[in-house]
């Protein structure tokens, strides 16, 4: 999806988006209010924030290999760190979830250079991140960067996904949190949405990236928020979360964030 359609996307999304007044459901209201719009400047904001930075002045050079795409070449990790992490608005919703919700197993699709899976590490360290990364150059650049943060409760899985997540989730029994963002096409997303969902309980939580992206993006998560399974859905535009408990009926949100 090129620039322009995106920014059109995004307009749309302002228009349909609400807020606070519009939800009737007190799952989600505490939910938006208390998680979703709090401002706190939480104590590890500075501190991953910090690796950020150094990251997006860092003239490392990496041989980046995509499984999505097939496509692999040269990138400094100033442009990965430019082009390829999530903005810190979103990496620090990812703290609040965890902190909020206390998941005890977090899986994460696409570790990138680890800004987000240090978000999602840090509130709770008696959690286990299994962070998930094709490149093995990347995943060395990200494993730097949970040194220098002192992270001890994750740990890298490299490869492609479709061998790696197979064999990652036939030890797992349940999982809490999934963060996908590792191959942004309708097929891959799907298959891992389907892989996962056997683990999902009555309070995981699903987090997808990039939900208009693309027009593939768009239907998935078209799809994943119609799924039988799914109680709860919010569209925050460049974020999508889902959620399964029985109790609540199907509903789909678009809330302004």
């Amino acid at each position: 999806m090129n620039r322009i359609s995106h920014f059109l996307k995004f307009i749309g999304y302002l228009i349909k988006a609400k807020g606070a007044h519009s939800i009737h459901s007190p799952f989600v209201y505490d939910l938006y209010t208390k998680v979703i719009k709090d401002d706190s400047n939480y104590y590890a904001y500075p501190v991953i924030e910090s690796i950020r930075a150094k990251m997006l002045l860092s003239e490392i050079s990496v041989n980046v290999t995509d499984h999505g795409t097939g496509r692999s070449g040269i990138k400094k990790a100033r442009s990965i760190a430019n082009q390829s992490v999530k903005r810190a608005k979103y990496g620090q919703l990812l703290f609040r979830l965890v902190n909020a919700y206390q998941p005890k197993t977090i899986i994460e699709l696409g570790t990138s250079l680890g800004i987000t899976t240090a978000y999602m590490a840090s509130p709770l360290k008696e959690s286990k991140v299994i962070t998930m990364e094709g490149c093995n150059e990347i995943a060395n650049l990200a494993a730097d960067n949970f040194d220098r943060l002192k992270l001890k409760n994750i740990e890298i899985v490299i490869g492609n996904f479709n061998s790696t997540l197979p064999a990652t989730i036939s030890n797992l029994h349940t999982v809490d949190l999934v963060f996908f963002d590792g191959n942004h096409q309708l097929t891959p997303t799907l298959n891992y949405f389907e892989q996962l969902l056997p683990l999902a309980h009555e309070n995981s939580i699903f987090i997808f990236d990039d939900i208009h992206w693309s027009e593939e993006m768009e239907v998935a998560w078209k799809r994943i928020a119609s799924h039988p399974e799914v109680s709860v859905s919010i569209d925050l535009f460049e974020l999508g979360i889902i959620f399964f408990s029985k109790e609540k009926p199907q509903t789909q949100y678009v809330l302004r964030f």
